[in-house]
């Protein structure tokens, strides 16, 4: 294939896991018995705040925001590769795949930030119960996920952007599931310092400083509750916390995985099924874990349950 931006007429080629005709159908039913059930988890949750009135407060709305990006995430990902594998075609144009790289990287870094605001949101509730309801107001709480949306939106627009200057003259079989950002990058011909610079700059900026307010939230959580003489009060904080706590070490953990996994290893294979973690397990475990740990979303969707089967 001649050198020169041939992005016009591309077809990439999605490896997915296995080549092996065999284990086809098994990948297949795995990822779609996963991707029904992250759908209808966090498509609960939503339904259970919003029907709700006791969980109309700005925790329960950042976390039904949390959930619609869950949602929208993996369907960024995953019919896509169940089309694949029902049709046994990998291709993918280069439009959709364009689409689907500035999805992959809008929907995480939602992700980020929404869970940073929540650990804001807990950091006010415990360490400012008194100014809890004058400081997130309902207008911060639609200013805050408005900003999230807008950082997600301007970062992946400016990946785009550089990413359509590139040209692609070699083989163009990505060795994942899906259009994954720095998987494109290793098939261009043309320079791709400027994408690098920026990948590793946004990682820094959207994934370290997020980090370091959420860890930095907790310590102030952690003093505050450390004062408390009631265990009652206690038991409460911990329990508003718990569940928000484990999401965030969920997503930085497989984030991280994935990061050492493909550092360490040169085997594509290895760095796809670690890429599973954060890209379909973690959205599906979220609702789990909010609906066990918390009492008032697993009351909600008590309700929520009985309503639905009641109609039927």
């Amino acid at each position: 294939m001649e050198a020169g931006n041939l992005t016009g007429i591309l077809e990439f080629i999605l490896l997915g896991f296995s080549e092996d005709p065999e284990l086809q159908p098994f990948i297949f039913g795995l990822f779609l018995c996963m991707f029904l059930v992250t759908v209808l988890g966090n498509l609960l949750i939503i339904l259970a705040i919003c029907s709700d009135p006791h969980l109309h407060t700005p925790m329960y709305f950042f976390l039904s925001n949390l959930s619609l990006v869950d949602i929208c995430f993996s369907t960024t990902i995953v019919p896509k590769m169940l089309v694949n594998i029902h049709t046994e075609n990998k291709a993918i144009s280069y439009m959709d795949c364009l689409t689907q790289v500035y999805f992959s990287m809008f929907f995480p870094i939602l992700d980020t930030l929404l869970l940073t605001v929540m650990a804001y949101d807990r950091f006010v509730a415990i360490c400012h119960p008194l100014h809890y309801t004058v400081i997130m107001s309902p207008r911060l709480c639609g200013l805050l996920v408005f900003a999230t949306w807008f950082v997600g939106i301007m970062t992946s627009l400016l990946h785009i952007s550089l990413m359509r200057h590139l040209s692609f003259c070699r083989d163009l079989e990505i060795p994942h599931f899906f259009c994954e950002l720095t998987q494109i990058l290793k098939l261009a011909c043309s320079d791709t310092f400027l994408n690098s610079t920026l990948i590793y700059f946004m990682t820094g900026v959207l994934g370290v400083f997020p980090l370091v307010g959420i860890l930095f939230s907790y310590s102030q959580i952690a003093s505050s509750i450390r004062k408390m003489s009631s265990s009652g009060g206690k038991q409460k904080a911990f329990s508003t916390c718990g569940s928000h706590l484990s999401v965030v070490s969920l997503f930085y953990g497989t984030g991280v995985g994935v990061y050492f996994t493909s550092a360490v290893t040169h085997s594509p294979q290895k760095v796809s099924v670690a890429s599973v973690m954060y890209t379909v397990v973690t959205p599906m475990l979220n609702p789990f874990i909010y609906s066990l740990r918390n009492k008032d979303v697993k009351g909600a969707l008590g309700s929520l349950l009985s309503r639905m089967t009641s109609c039927l």
